[in-house]
């Protein structure tokens, strides 16, 4: 914030998580400053309460600056029941349960129900500013419940207390963050849109090298398996139960020395990068229900919604993991590592989702897999194809991990260059629009880094067992 000057003079606010504020700025509660009204829910056991055209906003609903449609509509009666007022077109509506704190402007006329209050037009500071200034400030008079949530009602907001610059600040200060926060968010969306396309580059790497090889001028010859295509002349294609041992029977986790091991579940792997996330032990997890055994070096699968591809190594002997997975071992020359990236590839991923049982959970069993034709090449080539993907997804992972800390600080930076001007520590009165170059640019930069990340030199070590590190 070293780009900005504070004010010239400063006061005590009163309020102690507040502190000093600006000399000309009075402080003031919510209800003597603005007024707001909240809706309602028509009963939910009569379906034509629902069927109907007019928009009802949702906690869910309010997402982005301004919303013009919602997720469920309500009929005429249901509005006119309940005696619910509209939400007119331009107002601030602020979710106040749950979800504390969430803001959008109506982009029309709309009603909402109770967990949301709409801040009218009418009021002594601008609904611009107030946008910014809501969920900062009125948080602040939530109570915890007994869970640690934070929880707001009607009073709590109305006793509020909130910053009051002339009409005039505040409406500048609306346009300065307006500004400066649609840069930053430029900024983030370009940094998520790298993110995609990133991992979509990941992906393309995997699926090529474990079914094409490394070899462009290798000669082909087709598999014989629709979702395959053509593969390497001289590279096997087998059946998954023929060069894949899935292991038989479980262990009691509640008893030693399984207590002890570290157990593997889905949520302990990263969807779609193969890598763990965590390491609890049996005991922590307060496990009570058979486990399967893992070794060393296995790959562990999640047989359930296939679709998020958790796959990974088991880091020790002393591992187990859940029932809702596989622990593999490759058999008849085919190596767990290759096996590894070949169950994170697109084309395994897109296979087992189409052979899962079609239930609320897809599941992928073992009757399916054992049919799965896997490409499969020599033993030297496989270690080369491993150490290729790697080197090339270590250099994409960095690459992802600078962009994923470039919207955190983004992120950051937004949040704090609200609070700073909406609490005073920043003069914005004699602010002018800046072009929004620089941070077009820096996104640009970063877009432009990944162009070649699938060719750049290595980037960090290989392991044979464990894949990327």
């Amino acid at each position: 914030m070293s780009r900005y000057k504070a004010y010239t003079e400063y006061k005590d606010s009163g309020i102690e998580w507040l502190g000093l504020v600006p000399m000309n700025w009075s402080v003031s509660k919510i209800k003597y400053l603005t007024s707001f009204q909240v809706g309602w829910t028509p009963p939910t056991k009569d379906d034509a309460n629902f069927d109907g055209e007019n928009l009802w906003a949702n906690i869910s609903d309010l997402r982005g600056r301004e919303i013009f449609d919602t997720n469920k509509k309500i009929s005429d009666d249901a509005a006119k029941k309940a005696s619910m007022d509209i939400t007119p077109q331009g107002s601030l509506m602020y979710s106040f349960k749950l979800s504390v704190g969430a803001v959008s402007f109506a982009g029309t006329d709309m009603y909402t129900n109770e967990a949301i209050a709409s801040f009218l037009v009418e009021s002594q500071l601008p609904l611009a500013y107030l946008y910014y200034v809501l969920p900062k400030f009125v948080i602040e008079n939530a109570s915890t419940n007994i869970y640690g949530a934070r929880i707001l009602n009607q009073e709590l907001i109305s006793n509020a207390d909130l910053l009051a610059p002339s009409f005039e600040e505040a409406t500048t200060i609306a346009n300065f963050l307006d500004h400066e926060t649609a840069k930053i968010d430029i900024l983030i969306v370009k940094q998520q849109r790298l993110i995609k396309l990133l991992k979509e580059k990941r992906q393309a790497v995997i699926s090529h090298a474990v079914t094409k090889g490394l070899n462009p001028n290798a000669p082909m010859r087709e598999s014989g398996v629709e979702w395959l295509g053509e593969v390497p002349a001289h590279w096997d294609v087998k059946k998954f139960n023929h060069c894949v041992s899935i292991r038989n029977g479980q262990v009691d986790p509640t008893i030693s020395p399984y207590r002890e091991f570290v157990l593997i579940a889905p949520n302990h792997i990263e969807s779609g990068t193969g890598k763990l996330i965590a390491l609890e032990t049996a005991e922590e997890q307060a496990a009570d229900s058979g486990k399967y055994l893992c070794r060393k070096g296995e790959v562990i699968y999640s047989k359930i919604r296939p679709a998020l591809a958790k796959v990974c190594i088991s880091p020790s002997d002393e591992a187990i993991c859940s029932a809702d997975m596989y622990p593999f071992q490759g058999i008849s020359g085919l190596t767990n590592t290759f096996l590894y990236w070949t169950l994170l590839s697109n084309w395994f991923t897109s296979l087992v989702i189409l052979e899962s049982d079609r239930v609320a959970m897809p599941k992928i069993n073992r009757e399916k897999l054992a049919d799965i034709m896997l490409p499969v090449p020599s033993i030297a080539e496989q270690e080369q194809v491993c150490i290729e993907v790697n080197r090339k997804t270590s250099v994409i992972d960095l690459l992802l991990q600078k962009a994923a800390k470039s919207i955190v600080f983004s992120q950051e930076r937004r949040t704090a260059l609200i609070s700073a001007a909406v609490t005073g520590k920043i003069d914005v009165r004699d602010w002018q629009p800046a072009p929004v170059s620089e941070y077009e640019d820096a996104a640009a930069e970063a877009a432009a880094s990944a162009a070649d990340c699938g060719d750049r030199p290595g980037a960090g070590p290989y392991s044979p067992e464990y894949g990327p590190t």
